[in-house]
């Protein structure tokens, strides 16, 4: 979002954060899926269901030691395209996001195919990962490591910024977008597995998909499943180049 400058007035500050606290909660309505967005209003919000991934680079702090600043931003510009990209292919995709060197997605899924299709970009992910690596190599570029979180749960959806400044966007947060976040955070940490799924994603598989991953134990979220799962097909052109 551009900024477009306006002075900051306390008074009328103070008139906007009653307006808003004054708000009353029957206005979020808890739903099956995620609605569009033109649905939404400053006053309104939606708690629906969803799916989110998250995907982060691990280590990517100690990148700014080792490359130049032209290297980083090749480094980050290929990683987060491609991300981007892959978090996009999915038909169900509500809302893809880029925070740092982190890049993430909430999906629409009230089906199971839906579910399963978030599953599979989550994989589609972690072979990107092989091709980027492939083509970092050849610019003497170290590879990467990545953490891929997947969760299933229900999202507060609302319109948040400045209201009358044009400066807004569509907000995501709650059990399933922090879910997602906190599992990622885990995946690909040391001996850890690069994809960390959620019990709801698990429990919503397809039993063929469900036998390839592990269970696990996490304190903050107890059963998890773990993997390290490739598209066949597109690993086996990455190892042809």
């Amino acid at each position: 979002m551009d900024g477009n400058f306006k002075p900051f007035d306390y008074v009328s500050s103070s008139e906007r954060i009653k307006a808003i606290l004054g708000q009353p909660s029957g206005t979020f309505e808890q739903t099956n899926s995620l609605p569009d967005r033109d649905k939404l209003t400053f006053t309104n919000g939606f708690y629906g269901k969803s799916s989110a991934i998250f995907i982060d680079i691990r280590g990517s702090s100690a990148l700014t030691t080792k490359y130049t600043r032209p290297t980083l931003a090749k480094i980050y510009r290929a990683f987060i395209s491609e991300m981007v990209a892959v978090l996009n292919s999915v038909s169900c995709v509500r809302e893809v996001n880029i925070v740092g060197d982190c890049v993430w997605a909430v999906y629409n899924t009230p089906y199971k195919p839906d579910i399963r299709n978030v599953f599979e970009a989550a994989c589609t992910a972690n072979t990107l990962l092989k091709l980027l690596n492939h083509h970092y190599a050849k610019s003497d570029i170290e590879p990467l490591e990545i953490g891929i979180g997947v969760d299933y749960g229900r999202t507060l959806m609302i319109k948040a910024g400045f209201s009358g400044s044009g400066i807004n966007d569509v907000v995501y947060m709650g059990d399933v977008v922090n879910s997602a976040a906190h599992l990622a955070h885990e995946a690909g940490r040391g001996y850890n597995k690069p994809i960390y799924v959620g019990s709801d994603i698990y429990g919503n598989l397809p039993e063929a998909d469900a036998t390839l991953l592990s269970l696990t134990w996490l304190a903050s979220h107890g059963n998890v499943y773990v993997g390290d799962l490739v598209k066949k097909d597109m690993e086996g052109w990455v190892e042809s180049l």
